[in-house]
């Protein structure tokens, strides 16, 4: 069995060139989970993949992670096949914040007769979620607000920070057994997001080894960040990930 991360996009709000940020987690190529859907994501999803996506997990509701969910509910509530199917994951915490900026826009369809949330099932959660047998830990970041955004991660294989400052002690508990750590960073950081000078005060060495980076706001930023010598995702990109640990007996 083979698993790999398959960036759509890799780029910062502004940085349209480079793709809102959101990721696929594929096993065996097939699509399993879809990390964030920005403003470009759903097409670019569609065109590597040919269909909605399965499962849906939100990090944070900034636009340019969640700006393409409304095309997404209309893809869905107009395909009998796919109404209701796609599982939607995002923390509790973030319900309320979606109805507010999303869900709640009146009469969201023309003819009405269907509540936004109608198109996915959605699944709210903590610590975590399980999809097709597998345990993702779900974990808060520093980003814009406390408890506005949430990482991802599976065990032995990959974290996904999504926005964030420097989470040393997060990525303590959830990147401790070799994981792929998928990281926000720009060139220059600032109170919502990590920068290039961070990486060295805040993270071993060891760690910083495993840290793939996205979020610059340009090509040429991206471009810098890897001259420091560090790993940078490219839109388009598929990274190889280990395995997932094997779940113990007990797990759950």
């Amino acid at each position: 069995m083979s698993w790999a991360l398959h960036a759509l996009g890799t780029g910062a709000a502004q940085a349209h060139a480079l793709g809102s940020s959101a990721a696929v987690i594929e096993r065996d190529a097939a699509p399993l989970l879809l990390i964030d859907c920005g403003p470009d994501t759903l097409v670019r999803y569609l065109y590597a993949y040919g269909a909605p996506p399965p499962a849906v997990y939100l990090t944070h509701l900034h636009m340019d992670h969640v700006g393409g969910l409304e095309g997404l509910f209309y893809r869905l509530w107009f395909d009998a096949h796919w109404r209701g199917r796609t599982q939607l994951f995002l923390h509790a915490a973030l319900v309320p914040l979606l109805q507010a900026r999303l869900a709640d826009y009146p009469r969201l369809l023309a003819e009405g007769g269907a509540q936004f949330w109608d198109a996915f099932r959605v699944v709210p959660c903590s610590r975590g979620f399980w999809l097709h047998g597998l345990w993702f830990d779900v974990f808060a970041t520093r980003h814009h607000r406390p408890l506005s955004a949430f990482g991802v991660a599976l065990r032995g294989s990959c974290v996904w920070t999504g926005d964030t400052r420097p989470i040393p002690e997060m990525l303590a508990e959830y990147a401790a057994q070799g994981e792929r750590v998928f990281h926000d960073c720009g060139l220059l950081g600032n109170p919502s997001h990590t920068g290039l000078d961070d990486l060295a005060r805040e993270y071993p060495a060891e760690l910083r080894a495993r840290l793939v980076l996205y979020h610059q706001a340009s090509a040429e930023d991206a471009a810098a960040v890897r001259a420091a010598g560090y790993a940078v995702l490219d839109p388009g990109q598929r990274v190889a990930l280990p395995a997932p640990e094997p779940l113990r007996d007990a797990a759950g």
